[in-house]
């Protein structure tokens, strides 16, 4: 089975194939598929971004899909950047625009008041199903950035429980208590009971 991974995100198709790695699938990128451009994520909600960019690349490559669309809710800004985490700071911000514009406007915002959530919406498309699935990993706005893997706002989004920031985290290590990794296995289970003859390795999931 081959599966397309809805993304031009270099680093979201390298963290999703790491999760997904144990698998009996071919994972193919929108690299491969030079006529698919951006495409435009105009909905409201993280669901809807999600399930445009898998419907508009299954439509397009005539395979299942599997997309998705993650924000940062930060308490102190009302849960922004939520849905717009990715242009924080404008249409084709760089990473550290994103960082140093939330920085910014954390300035004022005292330790104990920087309480964030980073939220996934993982959306899987084929000719018979769309699935949705979703999950969440709460932390805290760093002041200055700690570590230098990982990418968006990995270097100021710190897990007091593993008591590092995402970037101070192996890829490894990050993908199994991330939103994106945690929404990724909550998927694998959904389509290991639709598809169970593809998905026959998921028994160390349940």
């Amino acid at each position: 089975m081959k599966i397309v991974l809805g993304t031009h995100n270099k680093d979201k198709c390298l963290e999703m194939m790491d999760v997904l790695s144990n698998l009996n699938i071919e994972l193919l990128t929108l690299h491969e598929f030079s006529h698919i451009g951006e495409i435009v994520e105009d909905g409201a909600t993280l669901e809807d971004n999600a399930l445009i960019k898998a419907r508009i690349v299954h439509e397009l490559t005539k395979l299942p899909s599997l997309a998705d669309d993650t924000g940062l809710e930060v308490d102190a800004l009302g849960g922004a950047p939520g849905v717009f985490s990715a242009r924080y700071s404008g249409e084709n911000a760089s990473y550290s625009d994103n960082v140093n514009k939330l920085l910014k406007d954390m300035k004022n915002v005292p330790n104990g008041k920087r309480m964030a959530k980073f939220r996934t919406v993982m959306a899987f498309v084929d000719d018979e199903m769309e699935l949705i699935a979703e999950d969440c990993v709460e932390g805290i706005i760093t002041d200055v950035t700690k570590g230098v893997d990982g990418f968006g706002y990995d270097p100021v989004f710190y897990v007091p429980e593993m008591n590092k920031t995402y970037a101070e985290m192996s890829m490894k290590e990050k993908n199994q208590i991330s939103h994106r990794g945690k929404a990724l296995m909550k998927m694998q289970k959904l389509l290991s009971e639709r598809l169970p003859k593809i998905f026959h390795q998921m028994e160390d999931l349940a």
